[in-house]
């Protein structure tokens, strides 16, 4: 479902912590005055040498060859038009996230303040010695024709216009799929492209390129039909200049297979896509607004084929899918530009990629049950991690066959590791929780409704389908409050106090449970008034799937109520707390960071048990280690005695689960000093992914210490064990590390429904 924000939301966004969306980080120890030496005055000078007797050599001894720069003018900006450079810079930063996100490549983001076409080639030429390719975005057709054209042929470095060509290869490769779909020839059908800007034109190119006839192309911009007898025609338009008798897009349009619109919204009609040709092939692609709704598209005609640049229906023409993966491979083998050839191979790829088998866990990242090639996946998803190793490939075994590679890679199987490590898996944990969330979304009870971050993340729980928010709270405060802070949230809003019957038979409930614990009949109704236990007698009952709170009290005072009223698990006993932390190096689990103060062998056994089940519920198959200061019994005490035996009990209990120990955790988490030192441990091969810690004290320490000088993003305490889901925030909790949580405890709620 489209999500909706606020002018506020965004603008938070962008504020929050530190302003923007990039930061430099080094990658060399800056920590002794011998660091600073070598890395500054006067050990550079020794790299600055050796990079004067070979250019090549800056390659070796500087980040250039995993540095692209993205650059502007700002004079076509998304939807915006012509704002200026800088206000086009959060766009450009926000390219360079991608660029990271899903290649794993550093980007530099430069927005010069120039229009002139001749001064801005100059301007980026000059830059050359920085980057190992630049990235042109959002200049406005037709300077930006020449603009590239003139860099590709000054530059030997790759230049692409991602506006023109990302969008091309990916719109050509959905076409690729639907036409073989469609049992059509690309020689042989008649396209429609409508609009003639960058995107157009380089779709237009490319698809001749791959083998249409220009005879059967029409362009149109919003004078109407491209036609070679219309005298306000650039150079650039004029090469697709058709004689035939059409004028406008309904002309164009009768008989047609292939409609590309890359224009504005609402301007293909259902009248014109009822007189196309069997089996048509609509590519939508306006943003926001597509040239025709996806859904009056099929139901106008059933058998057509269509695509839009939205991600909330299928086959989403989404640039992501190709540029981060075509810079990877021109960069990885120093080409020296981005071709035709190099075009084409990512196209191949991108094709093909979406015939094969869709792995689970791209389903479960899209909520889709079903996923395979057909008309509703043309092209790959965004998300789909073996992207990675299928286009940068392509487009590098195409560079070397074309002659424009510098540097010849003969492993492949070794580049695709190398890729693998690159792209850091981890970086997608959130968001395919997220959706694994949306799949199945849960009713949420949130027990602390006067909390403004409370309420702003249950709209957002709500507007991206995660789950469907109750709030507890007096309702005219709790409104107040959403007025307050510009929350438009509708939802149940419930005052336990207000609610004697609920009271009643929720009190009558938990008194059964604690009479024997010396709890009273009166006094068990009378805690209901108390939010967090309605909250977790909703759960219990069933009236609610999920309870979330702790923002308003400590976690020791909002973890009780649940805990009397729903219970641990019968079948396991014992409750704890796990973080998931997110880093350079990787994603980890820790446990137990929030419960159980000293746990005994026989708890850590069922900790490990509870740990190994909620992170296989995220799609990822743990490697746990147990922790200690010693290793493998290198050091006698109680701490490496007690893990020693859990560790027994574990293989014994558990032995599909891969797990060793006691190690110090610098050991555990590194499979180089694994198999340097203890070969023979069944998690040498990867090192760990879970840490489990012997005491409440050592894993919170180990925890707050790496979130807050080691930089890692967190999500936890996720509280793992209980009978029903029930999640219990830090006080200190983001709005988004709330929805956050509230995904983790969907998947929760998802995963023990299943189970029964």
């Amino acid at each position: 479902m489209p999500i909706n924000f606020r002018k506020e939301d965004a603008l938070n966004y962008h504020t929050q912590g530190q302003p923007g969306k990039i930061e430099v980080t080094p990658t060399k120890p800056l920590v002794t005055q011998l660091d600073l030496a070598l890395a500054y005055s006067p050990g550079v000078a020794e790299p600055c040498k050796e990079i004067h007797k070979s250019d090549e050599k800056v390659y070796d001894y500087t980040s250039k060859g995993n540095l692209v720069g993205v650059i502007s003018n700002g004079t076509a900006v998304l939807g915006l038009g012509n704002i200026g450079a800088s206000a086009s810079k959060p766009v450009m930063e926000g390219k360079g996230v991608l660029f990271k996100r899903f290649a794993g490549i550093d980007v530099f983001d430069i927005e010069i303040n120039e229009t002139d076409p001749k001064k801005f080639v100059e301007i980026v030429k000059s830059l050359e010695p920085t980057f190992g390719g630049i990235n042109l975005e959002d200049i406005k057709a037709p300077e930006a024709f020449y603009i590239e054209e003139e860099l590709r042929k000054q530059m030997s470095i790759p230049v692409m216009h991602d506006d023109q060509h990302g969008t091309a290869i990916i719109a050509s490769a959905a076409l690729v799929n639907a036409l073989t779909l469609a049992d059509k020839k690309l020689s042989e059908v008649r396209i429609v492209i409508n609009g003639a800007g960058a995107a157009a034109i380089s779709c237009a190119n490319l698809i001749l390129e791959m083998g249409a006839r220009n005879k059967n192309l029409i362009l149109l911009d919003s004078k109407g039909c491209i036609r070679d007898d219309r005298t306000d025609l650039n150079e650039t338009k004029r090469r697709f200049a058709t004689s035939l008798d059409i004028h406008t897009l309904k002309d164009s349009l009768v008989g047609a297979d292939v409609f590309i619109g890359l224009s504005v919204g609402n301007v293909l009609k259902p009248a014109m896509v009822k007189s196309m040709a069997d089996s048509p092939i609509i590519f939508a692609l306006a943003n926001p607004t597509p040239e025709i709704d996806y859904n009056k598209a099929i139901a106008t005609r059933p058998d057509a084929m269509v695509a839009t640049g939205r991600s909330d229906h299928p086959n989403q023409v989404n640039n992501v899918l190709g540029f981060p993966f075509i810079f990877r491979g021109a960069l990885d083998v120093r080409s020296t530009q981005i071709n035709q050839e190099m075009k084409l191979a990512a196209v191949k790829a991108i094709a093909e990629l979406a015939k094969e088998p869709v792995p689970e866990i791209v389903k479960k990242a899209y909520g889709e049950k079903i996923l395979e090639f057909g008309p509703k996946y043309l092209i790959p998803k965004p998300l789909d991690p073996r992207l990675i190793t299928r286009i940068p490939p392509a487009v590098a075994k195409a560079a070397i066959k074309s002659k424009v590679a510098k540097k010849k890679i003969s492993d492949w199987d070794a580049y695709e590791e190398q890729l693998l490590k690159r792209l850091g898996l981890d970086q997608r944990f959130i968001s395919r929780i997220i959706n694994q969330a949306k799949e199945a979304p849960k009713v949420v009870v949130f027990a602390e409704a006067d909390n403004p971050r409370i309420l702003k993340a249950a709209r957002l729980v709500h507007e991206e389908g995660i789950g469907i928010p109750i709030l507890l709270g007096n309702e005219k405060l709790v409104r107040e409050k959403m007025k307050e802070h510009g929350v438009s949230l509708k939802c149940k809003i419930i005052n336990p106090s207000q609610n004697p019957q609920d009271m009643e038979r929720y009190g009558k409930m938990l008194y059964e449970k604690r009479k024997r614990k010396g709890m009273t009949y009166y006094a068990a109704i009378r805690l209901m008034r108390e939010r967090n236990y309605f909250a977790s007698a909703m759960v219990e009952m069933g009236h609610a799937d999920l309870m979330i709170s702790g923002m308003n009290r400590e976690y020791p005072k909002c973890i009780l109520p649940p805990l009397q009223t729903i219970g641990p698990d019968p079948h396991i006993g014992t409750v704890a707390g796990m973080y998931a932390l997110m880093g350079q190096k990787g994603l980890f689990f820790l446990a137990d960071t929030t419960i159980n103060q000293e746990p005994s062998s026989e708890e850590l056994v069922q900790i490990i048990g509870l740990v190994a089940e909620t992170v296989r519920s995220f799609g990822i198959e743990p490697r746990i280690a147990l922790l200690s200061f010693s290793n493998l019994g290198s050091a006698k005490g109680e701490v490496p005695e007690k893990m020693q035996t859990a560790l027994k009990k574990a293989w014994e209990i558990h032995p599909d689960i891969l797990i060793d120990g006691e190690f110090q955790a610098h050991i555990a988490v590194s499979a180089e000093l694994q198999q340097k030192f203890h070969p023979f441990s069944k998690i040498a091969e990867k090192g760990a992914n879970t840490l489990i810690f012997p005491d409440l004290g050592s894993g919170n320490i180990a925890y707050n210490l790496l979130a807050e000088i080691g930089g890692m993003e967190g999500i936890g305490p996720i509280l793992m064990g209980m009978n029903k889901p029930v999640q219990i925030l830090q006080r200190s909790s983001s709005v988004r590390e709330i929805v956050n949580m509230v995904a983790v405890g969907v998947v929760d709620a998802q995963h023990k429904e299943n189970r029964e």
